[in-house]
């Protein structure tokens, strides 16, 4: 079975009966719902104090009543038109905004607390027409969303990757923007319910990212995702103490070896 966003782009698959068939099924709301949560568990955010936060690929409003009934102000931002009127509809309590994500984000630096995204960021990968470059549309999308974010701001983004080559360029482009943070696989072992989370913070925040219930370990990781991804998900000095750790078992000593030495790489950008 096609997935949605081989078969048209977003302002095209979801016209009418798509946005009214979408938003008015109950299996679709209560995924939406957990996941939601889910993203709202790992932002960490204090409850004793007010969040203004962006709702982007916000839909019909799904998770933005989430949101409502958590108690946070938000802004939604969608590409399609019919998705956006389907929320209206429904009177969801948020600013509904209508803008395509890979165009960037439009709005003030420092506007907002935080960031959240459900099922729409693997849109960026696509390529609609021979005009457009998934590589300039992830980098303007995470460009623009760091400078909207407050400095510490975090950004939690569930998203359904095609393959291990979609996960790498979302994680690339994030990181070329400056966010810190990782991936979040829930449910690793399942192929019907394993959910990704990319986890930012956009600068120094004093609050940590909260990972609880979350598979990183290295070994969970490493069974799902290539050599080369898993080297992005650990730092310089993580990735040397593994193989330390690696060889001593093995009985060798690597004190002095220098094909452990941190390298410093040339930019991709």
């Amino acid at each position: 079975m096609s997935r949605p966003e081989q078969l048209a782009p977003p302002e095209v698959f979801y016209n009418d009966t798509e946005s009214f068939k979408y938003t008015s099924s109950t299996r679709v709301q209560h995924i939406q719902a957990k996941m939601t949560l889910r993203a709202l568990e790992l932002l960490n955010l204090e409850s004793d104090t007010p969040h203004f936060i962006l709702d982007l690929g916000c839909g019909s409003g799904l998770s933005g009543e989430i949101l409502t009934e958590e108690g946070y102000n938000w802004v939604g931002m969608d590409i399609s038109p019919n998705m956006l009127a389907t929320g209206l509809d429904r009177e969801v309590e948020g600013d509904l905004f209508l803008s395509d994500l890979g165009n960037g984000v439009p709005f003030r630096a420092g506007t907002f607390d935080a960031a959240i995204s459900i099922s729409a960021i693997q849109w960026l990968c696509n390529a609609d027409s021979s005009n457009v470059d998934p590589k300039k549309r992830l980098l303007t999308f995470f460009n623009t969303l760091y400078a909207s974010l407050k400095r510490g701001g975090k950004f939690v983004a569930q998203f359904y990757p095609m393959n291990d080559a979609q996960t790498e360029s979302i994680l690339d482009a994030a990181k070329v923007a400056g966010f810190g943070g990782g991936l979040i696989i829930d449910d690793p072992e399942s192929k019907r319910h394993k959910k990704f989370y990319l986890v930012l913070t956009a600068g120094q925040s004093e609050r940590t990212i909260n990972l609880s219930g979350a598979q990183m370990d290295a070994p969970e990781v490493k069974k799902k995702m290539n050599k080369k991804l898993m080297k992005k998900l650990e730092s310089k000095k993580e990735f040397i103490n593994r193989k330390k750790d690696i060889m001593r078992k093995r009985g060798r000593t690597v004190a002095h070896d220098s094909k452990f030495t941190a390298r410093k790489r040339r930019p991709r950008f």
